[in-house]
């Protein structure tokens, strides 16, 4: 794209990839002033009604997502992180953005937080997916959602997903535990179950790589955004003192047990990609606060 200096009015070219969704500074090499660059993004006229933006790094619950939303009607467009969220949300407008909090690149609540803030793309219905990793912990909804107007957790996603759209179309919230009471009580089995035979199938791929990497990455920032959606303003409060880790030092560890147990040996001498997940969060939030 190019641009005019606001102050000498030089024409800069500038490549579109070095721009960012919410601006790239750029300094003038003429006069020395400093640019904020934003990107064009072509947007549609209106909220497009029975469009859903479904963002989760997780592919195979993606496409679980994508089919059931497909049988009920809507059109679906996905993304993979929070970069491609943004993106995608302001171009394509959808009614509904379904939101993991565990995004890779900008997390799922901050996502929600910027789309919520804009004024093109406010009222998109943002539902963020929590993936609690530690539900006999976390038994209350978040203490903020970030604007997001409903949540579901990732354990009850299938279950909840349609009827919290709907919910969200006539304005209103579905509540989970209001359905549960209409369910049908479950009937104990008293006689023995017989044995099924169990069938013989092809052996399905293993992971590559670099998705047991992400796994890794992926479990590292789910007991991050736990921390967060729960503990909102004691997190602010000790990164700005410094005193994070040691505040949060039994959730971390309670974290890091379970990231031992379900990432294997193998993958965690790769690298620490537990603790790395935690520093880049962590860099995020300073720079947020201007620290």
């Amino acid at each position: 794209m190019t641009v005019a200096c606001p102050k000498c009015r030089t024409k800069l070219k500038i490549p579109d990839e070095k721009v960012s969704p919410d601006g790239t500074r750029f300094r003038c090499p003429r006069c020395s002033t400093i640019l904020l660059v934003k990107k064009r993004i072509k947007k549609a006229e209106k909220i497009r009604k029975g469009l859903v933006l479904f963002a989760h790094s997780d592919e195979e619950l993606r496409s679980r997502g994508e089919t059931l939303l497909k049988e009920n009607g809507f059109e679906v467009i996905t993304a993979s992180d929070g970069i491609d969220a943004m993106v995608k949300a302001m171009r394509e407008l959808p009614e509904v953005l379904l939101v993991d909090v565990a995004l890779p690149k900008i997390y799922g609540f901050e996502v929600c937080k910027r789309i919520k803030e804009r004024k093109e793309t406010s009222e998109i219905k943002v539902v963020l997916i929590a993936s609690i990793y530690d539900r006999s912990r976390y038994r209350r909804p978040p203490q903020s959602l970030y604007g997001a107007d409903d949540y579901i957790e990732e354990p009850e996603f299938e279950e909840d997903l349609i009827p919290k759209i709907l919910a969200l179309r006539e304005g209103r919230k579905e509540k989970a535990e209001e359905r549960s009471e209409e369910l049908p009580p479950v009937e104990h089995r008293t006689e023995p179950v017989p044995e099924e035979k169990e069938e013989i199938s092809e052996e399905a791929p293993g992971p590559t790589p670099d998705q047991e990497i992400e796994r890794a990455r992926r479990l590292a920032r789910t007991v991050i955004s736990d921390i967060y959606l729960y503990n909102p303003q004691k997190v602010t409060e000790t990164i700005k003192d410094g005193s994070f880790r040691e505040a949060f030092q039994s959730q971390l560890s309670e974290g890091l047990k379970l990231y031992n147990l379900r990432i294997s040996p193998e993958v965690r001498a790769r690298g620490d990609f537990f603790n790395e997940e935690i520093e880049k969060f962590l860099q995020a939030k300073r720079e947020e606060l201007g620290l």
